[in-house]
């Protein structure tokens, strides 16, 4: 209890910003809940597009296509699509795979953006802070006995905000950083399983892949 009583005085201490940086950590957290629930339907997993890969080099195609069928992720609703279009020999194959590649992206993407501008907007409202507080502190300097004291203790007070700043910079960044990540692992598995349906279209189209009621596309 008196690490909450403490903590509550120093936020008190950081001045206006801090409240500001406060706003700024629980927008921070709510994405990262948001994302992770999103990540958690979209991203299939590296194994899907290793297995993917390995059923099309072994000309399985419609072992490849059921298995992007089964499988839950956007990775997999892609394919699906792309290998059903193969198969009918569809001229619109790169189009469709363009588009819709770029839509599912900025899809991942989405709200990225913000942790970036609180990655750098974070720092420096610690530091307005900072300044904001040094400027009181020094503005009692006089001849009153203990002068001193009092503007090292104000300047040490001024420094929470910008402690707290560089804390909600880093956990930004954290989040932001894995889930950057966690699209170039999509992307990656999303091109080199694009090029190789689009190279073995001819071959799809030859072999037949079942449609929904069951025919041979």
């Amino acid at each position: 209890m008196d690490y909450i009583t403490t903590g509550i005085q120093f936020f008190h201490k950081g001045g206006f910003v801090m409240y500001i940086l406060l706003l700024c950590s629980i927008f921070v957290v709510a994405i990262a809940i948001e994302r992770f629930g999103y990540f958690s339907k979209a991203d299939a997993g590296r194994a899907f597009g290793r297995n993917f890969y390995n059923l099309l080099t072994q000309h399985k195609y419609e072992e490849a296509w059921n298995f992007s069928k089964e499988s839950a992720g956007v990775l997999p609703e892609l394919l699906a699509g792309s290998m059903q279009l193969a198969a009918t020999e569809d001229n619109s194959l790169s189009s469709y795979m363009e588009v819709q590649s770029g839509i599912a992206i900025s899809h991942l993407r989405r709200r990225l953006y913000y942790l970036n501008v609180i990655v750098t907007m974070a720092p420096l409202l610690g530091l307005l802070g900072t300044i904001s507080g040094m400027i009181s502190a020094f503005s009692i300097f006089n001849l009153e006995s203990g002068q001193a004291t009092a503007i090292t203790g104000g300047v040490g007070e001024a420094l929470i905000a910008t402690a707290f700043g560089l804390c909600v910079a880093i956990l930004s960044l954290v989040v932001h950083s894995y889930y950057t990540q966690q699209i170039e692992n999509i992307v990656t598995d999303m091109e080199q399983c694009f090029s190789l349906v689009e190279g073995m279209k001819t071959d799809i189209a030859k072999a037949g892949i079942p449609n929904e009621a069951g025919a041979a596309v």
